[in-house]
């Protein structure tokens, strides 16, 4: 287990680094992101994604969702995409709004029960983007244990989750605080079925018929 402290450009890279070796090799890493600490792993390695719910408490009835490292990715990565869907990305990633989507049916992957769908966000972090730039989509899920407070500093993620991590990446205290917002995608109308940093009124100035839902994300 290593800690680096990427608060500045000058030590980052050297974090990133080893952040991105780790994933490669199947190992779980922590980073900072928008809104809290995230625990990591490569979106198409499924045993790196059984690793994550293992170290979270979690099974595959609660997949988690990809971070991405630009708004293009989605197309790649999500299938049937609404109009809708497009002028929300364009208004708020990168951002704490996570969409689920219909996934694309040929994608090699394993999330765990995703009823065909995956849930996708474009974090506003420098130190997100940059592992994310070379890694390509990560399954990251909040960094703590299920039923336990998101972490919003790198020692909080530590206690929480220790040696099943391989990296923690240091980006100071999470500016936001609060998870993303989720809407569900993959019905006829666009649902918010998590309320968290971007209320529906915002969503709403964009969306206007947008709705409101439940989902145990």
């Amino acid at each position: 287990m290593s800690v680096y402290d990427c608060t500045t450009p000058d030590t980052r890279e050297e974090g990133v680094t080893a952040a991105a070796a780790a994933l490669s090799r199947g190992k779980l890493v922590v980073l900072p992101t928008d809104t809290v600490y995230g625990i990591g792993a490569a979106a198409f390695d499924p045993q790196a994604v059984t690793a994550l719910l293992a170290a979270k408490g979690r099974g595959r009835q609660s997949p988690p969702p990809v971070l991405v490292p630009a708004a293009a990715t989605l197309a790649g990565l999500a299938s049937d995409v609404p109009a809708a869907v497009n002028q929300l990305v364009e208004a708020f990633w990168p951002g704490p709004l996570t969409i689920i989507c219909r996934a694309q049916p040929t994608l090699a992957w394993d999330l765990g029960d995703t009823g065909g769908t995956v849930a996708l966000r474009m974090p506003d972090d420098e130190i997100a983007l940059a592992l994310l730039t070379r890694t390509g989509p990560l399954a990251v899920s909040s960094a703590n244990r299920h039923g336990e407070p998101a972490a919003t500093t790198v020692e909080e993620a530590v206690s929480a989750l220790g040696e099943q991590v391989e990296v923690f990446l240091d980006g100071g205290t999470s500016p936001g605080g609060v998870a993303s917002t989720i809407v569900d995608a993959t019905g006829p109308v666009l649902r918010v079925v998590r309320a968290g940093a971007l209320s529906r009124e915002e969503l709403a100035a964009v969306v206007p018929d947008i709705g409101d839902g439940a989902d145990s994300r």
